[in-house]
């Protein structure tokens, strides 16, 4: 079977399987989040922290619990970080550094999992399961919850009510992640990833010197990283290294991971909403680009010339053999157009298109299928300025389910999507002008200015992958890049739960011979379209300097 046929068969597999689990996942999810009954552990959570699972929350009282449940969670990760030499478990190693601590801690709250770390020779076995293992679930849960706000206030009128966050943060805790994660670390565990608490090993000898490894929690910290579109690996390698992800079938099971609840949310918007079909609008725009780009990257990655590369079967550097370009390829794609920023292989390496591909993913905004929650959230702002220039185009107040896109609605669907690139560009171009921290870069010209701006791209949109070849590990960088990943978090937070308060206090327009039907093929090609277009025209000056250059010499 030669190289390019294996890479078609699993993207093949893989969309069999994303399919088969859509209408059950996505259906399930929907009765989670609209169930009145509470489980006991819940309740006793609840009583715990002291809250009413029961009590309607406006968006501002919404947006007040989401910021100071992840400020605590700051905080304690923090805390946990710098008093690691203290605490059992540390396997001897030191406190983390305040800049790297604030860094980490900011990263893993916000669902980035940016790591300028090497895992397994900084954190010991208590901050990885007590505080970063931790955090990839509950902040998976955040970003799910402010989805299901949003989709409540395309559902509900006339109220100002959006849910209770602590309610929606625990049932997508324990009622989503944790289950799926636990029989996925089952799976991972049967085909090779380890999961113990051992100490350092010496393994080997390597050029007349020994190489040192140590064990832990690897294959549940990898299922919630992948599950949760989180990212950060156990060891700096990511899901390269051989604990994490061993054999050719886990690493199409880990992306079967980060694409299961991006997709299947657009079930639950759509079952939630009443409008099944409405899900499957967003569901073929979501499809449609990661598809797209999918064939691209593969077709960069496969045809690159030269007669070793193609003797090779493609662009082989910085890849798993055990993968190859058609695994390597499906997963940079996956990872970067969703928030996980886990990678298999390191895209530096990849082609000069196949770089820009990973980059411009991010730049979508990671909504193809995006992250947990945030993707479907991102992309549900995207309609509703879909919808905006349709009315523009037949001069008619847009509606997107039966709400009226008013002033109110532009302004803060335009603000979400003006963020995240104002965070990139004005970092990268900080990072380029200052004297010093253009020296992390490891390469001169164009691919040293794709690696700055890779960086501030992955860590606005809170995706965590790196290009490699940049030391991040820099005052500058650890604290630029906490900054980034801080606002390119909860900035567009704010904007969405106003958003989604805005629309629930409208009453229902009825649909008339005029209205833009949004479930229909057009309406999705308008989406996929608007999409691209805004992207486009945002960074193509940026991307032009970097990996566009770089392709093109």
């Amino acid at each position: 079977m030669g190289p390019v046929l294996a890479g078609v068969l699993q993207l093949l597999a893989l969309t069999g399987a994303l399919a088969l689990v859509y209408v059950p996942l996505g259906t399930y999810m929907a009765r989670v989040y609209s169930s009145r009954r509470h489980l006991r552990v819940e309740r006793w959570l609840y009583r715990g922290i002291g809250a009413d699972p029961d009590a309607e929350m406006t968006w501002p009282a919404y947006l007040r619990a989401l910021l100071a449940f992840s400020a605590v969670s700051v905080l304690f990760l923090y805390l946990l970080q710098r008093l690691q030499g203290f605490l059992p478990g540390s396997l001897g190693f030191a406190s983390v550094s305040p800049s790297q601590s604030f860094n980490t801690a900011v990263s893993f709250v916000t669902n980035t999992n940016w790591q300028s770390y090497s895992g397994e020779q900084t954190m010991g076995h208590v901050v990885q399961t007590a505080g970063l293992a931790v955090q990839n679930f509950v902040s998976a849960a955040v970003g799910m919850a402010v989805a299901v706000a949003l989709v409540r206030g395309f559902s509900r009128s006339r109220t100002g009510e959006l849910g209770n966050f602590w309610s929606d943060l625990v049932r997508g805790t324990l009622r989503v992640l944790l289950p799926v994660a636990a029989v996925a670390t089952v799976v991972l565990v049967a085909c090779g990833a380890i999961q113990n608490f051992s100490g350092i090993h010496e393994v080997g000898q390597f050029m007349g010197g020994s190489q040192q490894w140590n064990g832990g929690a690897v294959a549940s910290q990898e299922a919630i990283k992948e599950l949760g579109t989180n990212g950060g690996g156990y060891f700096n390698a990511n899901s390269a290294h051989p604990f994490e992800n061993p054999t050719p079938f886990t690493n199409l099971l880990e992306i079967f991971l980060i694409l299961v609840i991006p997709f299947s949310l657009t079930r639950t918007f759509g079952v939630l909403t009443g409008s099944a079909r409405q899900g499957y609008a967003i569901l073929a725009t979501m499809g449609t680009i990661w598809l797209g780009f999918t064939a691209l990257m593969m077709a960069t990655e496969f045809a690159h010339h030269g007669p070793a590369l193609q003797a090779a079967g493609g662009a082989l550097e910085g890849k798993e053999v055990r993968f190859g370009v058609g695994g390597s390829s499906i997963f940079a794609v996956a990872t970067t157009l969703t928030s996980t920023g886990a990678v298999d292989s390191f895209h530096s390496s990849f082609t000069g298109l196949g770089g820009g591909i990973t980059m411009l993913g991010m730049m979508l905004g990671e909504i193809s299928p995006g992250g947990v929650g945030s993707g479907l959230y991102g992309i549900l702002v995207m309609a509703v300025i879909a919808v905006f220039i349709a009315g523009l185009m037949v001069g008619r107040t847009p509606e997107y389910l039966g709400k009226k896109i008013g002033a109110r609605e532009m302004k803060l669907a335009a603000c979400y999507i003006l963020v995240t690139p104002a965070l990139v560009l004005v970092f990268t171009a900080a990072s380029m002008a200052l004297p010093t921290p253009p020296n992390s870069a490891l390469n001169p010209g164009a691919h040293g200015f794709s690696e700055v701006l890779y960086a501030f791209t992955s860590a606005a949109n809170n995706n965590g992958s790196a290009f490699a070849g940049l030391n991040a590990n820099t005052d500058w960088f650890n604290t630029m890049t906490g900054l980034a990943m801080l606002l390119g978090r909860f900035v567009p937070m704010v904007f969405v739960l106003a958003l989604a308060g805005s629309l629930a206090g409208q009453r229902p327009v009825p649909v008339t011979a005029g209205t833009l039907r949004t479930e229909k093929p057009l309406f999705t090609g308008l989406l996929v379209g608007a999409i691209l277009i805004i992207t486009g025209l945002t960074y193509f000056p940026a991307l032009a300097l970097g990996p566009l250059a770089e392709g093109l010499a």
